[in-house]
């Protein structure tokens, strides 16, 4: 098992790190150009800057049994069906029984914006300490799953 991070602008690194260090799990962080990060733990893969490029060589890398942290549904849906295992930063796990759903709420929400005047978008509320708690309590589980699975 190796975790794979959809690392560009995840509020949730250095908790997946945290977790993956005491399970002594490797993990790797994927990011463009525009997100250079560093890491202690963790190897990190610069992907050039291009439209999904980081998406592409996450999907690229990872295997079965492999975690995927991601808030991308497109690339959630793409490590399912690689029998990979994925997970958003809120902590919810992405499944075969929830993921074509979350795909077609995406495109109406996608389809309603289009359609809508407004040209003001308002963004995601602000990231809380129980959203992070949240976070690690599920992806602690998600790991502990993987491992018994193993």
């Amino acid at each position: 098992m190796q975790i794979f991070v959809d690392a560009d602008a995840c509020p949730v690194v250095d908790i997946v790190e945290s977790v993956a260090e005491k399970y002594h799990v490797p993990v790797t962080l994927l990011c463009d150009t525009n997100h250079v990060l560093q890491s202690d733990y963790s190897e990190v893969i610069v992907v050039g800057a291009g439209a999904d490029a980081v998406d592409y060589k996450l999907i690229s890398i990872c295997h079965k049994g492999d975690i995927v942290v991601s808030q991308d549904y497109g690339v959630a849906a793409m490590a399912l069906g690689k029998g990979a295992y994925a997970i958003h930063q809120s902590g919810k796990w992405y499944t075969d029984d929830n993921i074509d759903q979350m795909l077609m709420e995406r495109h109406l929400n996608k389809k309603a914006r289009r359609s809508s005047h407004k040209n003001h978008m308002k963004g995601p509320r602000k990231r809380t300490a129980e959203d992070d708690e949240r976070f690690e309590k599920s992806f602690e589980q998600l790991v502990l799953k993987v491992r018994e699975q193993a």
